[in-house]
């Protein structure tokens, strides 16, 4: 069995959540990302899933290092991110890209898409302006668009070219890994098919692992090989995506997906209406964190955390549902 690509071990983020200007004080701690862990591997894609306010774009802003994780530690290639400066931080970068949800707050209005797209190759020394321009046509092919659109601005190009440029931009150092952050939440339905199928062909051209952050089940059941479900900061369901689809078991993530208006072709999902808000993660509940909308909520639920179960090969839940499965 190949050794993961990328590990995420115990990661935590919590923001202190302070009163006062000249004389702050701190009245706690909003637990964003409290004890994640998963692995991804070489040319495969993670799905990461769950409301807004979960967690899960403060995960990838750590996995991108853009933020210090409070505890925890995320390694590429067994190879520990924290600390990173200098070489070691640019070498980093260039392995781990991202691509986001909008591509016209990424790309720079006023500068051509080949410089764009050229940008971290010149950061990086990648070569003689030759090699770079040469690099430059390649990936705009790559992507399904033309060589001599280089010399174009962002505002020339569609939604879906932008997001093509975007993600040539992300492919131009070759990296090991790609978060797409709702890569095609923005785009029209007519061509979100295409960018996902784009997408899949460059993982199988290049090995490259995604990192899918999305609310789209549609999108995660087509990319995903795997999917993590996440809620108020803890991982409550991950599975292999097919198992997943076929056989949901957290009541969160049920109620998830009969919220959906995509129907699955012989499934039959019966309609969960969750009560209440979600929980504030400055002061989130205590035992399991979904027991104050759980429509299954037990007395233990309330006091004692659920632990991550597996309840078939690959598939772990955190649910007092299964403690004995």
């Amino acid at each position: 069995m190949s050794e993961p690509l990328l590990r995420v071990e115990g990661l935590k983020k919590h923001f202190a959540f302070t009163k006062g200007i000249l004389f702050a004080r701190t009245l706690g701690h909003v637990k964003a990302v409290d004890d994640v862990s998963f692995d991804i591997k070489a040319g495969e894609t993670l799905g990461l899933v769950g409301e807004s306010g979960c967690g899960k774009t403060t995960t990838s802003r750590m996995i991108l290092n853009l933020e210090e994780p409070t505890e925890g530690r995320i390694l590429l290639e067994d190879e520990p991110i924290s600390g990173l400066q200098g070489a070691a931080l640019s070498a980093y970068r260039a392995k781990v890209q991202a691509v986001f949800q909008d591509p016209w707050s990424s790309l720079n209005p006023r500068m051509k898409v080949g410089r764009t797209i050229a940008e971290s190759l010149i950061v990086n020394d990648w070569g003689d302006k030759e090699k770079i321009a040469a690099r430059v046509r390649e990936l705009l092919q790559q992507v399904g668009l033309r060589p001599e659109q280089a010399e174009q601005y962002p505002h020339e190009f569609s939604g879906g070219q932008r997001q093509r440029v975007a993600l040539a931009a992300a492919l131009a150092s070759r990296p090991k890994l790609i978060v797409l952050d709702e890569p095609v939440s923005a785009l029209d339905v007519s061509i979100r098919a295409q960018m996902m199928n784009l997408l899949k062909d460059i993982q199988a051209q290049d090995n490259v692992a995604y990192l899918l952050v999305a609310h789209d089940l549609a999108t995660v059941r087509h990319m995903a090989d795997h999917t993590v479900v996440m809620y108020l900061g803890k991982i409550v369901e991950k599975a292999p995506t097919e198992s997943l689809f076929a056989d949901v078991r957290h009541p969160y993530t049920k109620a998830l997906f009969s919220a959906v208006l995509v129907a699955w072709p012989g499934r039959s999902e019966e309609e969960i209406e969750l009560r209440g808000e979600v929980p504030s993660p400055l002061n989130p509940p205590s035992g399991c964190r979904f027991h104050t909308r759980c429509p299954w909520v037990m007395p233990r639920c309330s006091q004692q955390e659920p632990v991550l179960r597996e309840v078939s090969p690959g598939h772990t839940v955190a649910c007092h549902l299964f403690d004995n499965a």
